[in-house]
């Protein structure tokens, strides 16, 4: 017996919705990545969720023809959990940004990752607030000119990915918008990991903070910034693969390959139980400023949420049996008011 298979093509994860971003902003080429890669995955549209906050980023899901919800600033982490838990089969999608889950909604990202819910977490990331009009974000450089910095931002910016390694969570990427293929590769690794899959993607905001990103987009600079991060794979770069990357005392240094040889150089394990690798790579660059490491830091597996919830109701069902609500609410400690 044959079971056939649907085939579905990006057009049919385009919604009928006008696409509202700013004529070449880094959204667009992430919307057709993911529409693409949703079209791979095979899975029917109604088994997708997506669901976003406010922000440029938040509008994802008007433009993806699946099931989905705009929520409100810096909850779509708490409302991507409660759906996944009460819907295992679901495949749920949280699209954030720099302001919106690292500002008021970073505490629910933070307890999203590190309770593991099994979540598809991106984070588009271009260091500003495009909706509102250019403010300062959580992860703008120091010293940032801004409508609301005029003398320059005295906040310490976020490092989303160090952030993520330090909530413990399980899978932990980082990509770029300009580069299709890449942020294709990790999507998948990432439909491909139970648990919560964090992915920061660097995405140019050409009206407020334009080339932010140039160092890692520009042609004659790429070459020597992007590190690609392969597992089971020497961590080299440059144009000629001539600079690599060693862990030493005081964490990740560069350093030429020619002056140390191959075997001094870190192969990179994200299968490591341990993060502190990962997280030494995360510090490497401190903003997308000189070489910058990209691709998967972490990918480990730990128990999920949602199968330790059905395993606590199977265990409270098998001791007592199913419960009766109306039962319940009229047993002890009830009272009436005269």
């Amino acid at each position: 017996m044959t079971t056939d298979v649907q085939e579905y093509t990006r057009a049919d994860f385009q919604s009928a919705q006008e696409v509202r971003w700013c004529p070449g902003c880094g959204d667009y080429t992430i919307l057709a990545t993911v529409q693409s890669y949703l079209a791979e995955m095979g899975i029917p549209r109604e088994k997708h969720v997506f669901i976003s906050g406010i922000g440029c980023s938040s509008r994802f899901p008007y433009y993806v023809n699946t099931y989905g919800m705009h929520g409100i600033h810096g909850r779509a982490p708490a409302i991507a959990s409660g759906v996944a838990s009460s819907n295992p089969d679901l495949t749920v999608w949280v699209i954030t940004g720099d302001g919106d889950g690292l500002s008021i909604g970073g505490n629910h990202l933070i307890h999203a990752l590190r309770r593991n819910v099994n979540l598809k977490i991106l984070l588009f990331n271009n260091q500003i607030y495009g909706l509102t009009k250019g403010q300062y974000s959580p992860t703008s450089e120091l010293g940032k000119r801004t409508k609301t910095s005029p003398m320059g931002s005295i906040d310490f910016p976020f490092n989303p990915v160090s952030l993520a390694l330090g909530a413990e969570a399980t899978f932990v990427a980082r990509t770029i918008d300009m580069d299709r293929k890449h942020m294709a590769e990790v999507l998948a690794e990432a439909a491909e990991h139970r648990g919560t899959s964090f992915i920061e993607i660097y995405q140019n905001c050409n009206v407020f903070n334009d080339k932010a990103f140039i160092e890692l987009t520009s042609r004659e600079t790429r070459d020597d910034n992007r590190v690609y991060l392969e597992h089971g794979k020497p961590i080299i770069f440059g144009r000629n693969n001539e600079f690599g990357i060693r862990i030493g005392e005081r964490g990740a240094e560069i350093v030429e390959v020619a002056d140390v040889g191959i075997d001094a150089i870190q192969v990179h394990n994200e299968k490591d139980p341990e993060p502190g690798v990962a997280f030494a790579l995360s510090r490497l660059s401190r903003g997308p400023h000189g070489p910058t490491p990209l691709g998967v830091f972490r990918n480990v597996e730990r128990a999920v949420y949602e199968d330790m919830m059905a395993a606590h109701i199977a265990e409270a069902q098998a001791k007592r049996g199913t419960g009766d609500l109306a039962v319940l609410l009229r047993s002890g400690g009830t009272w009436t008011a005269e």
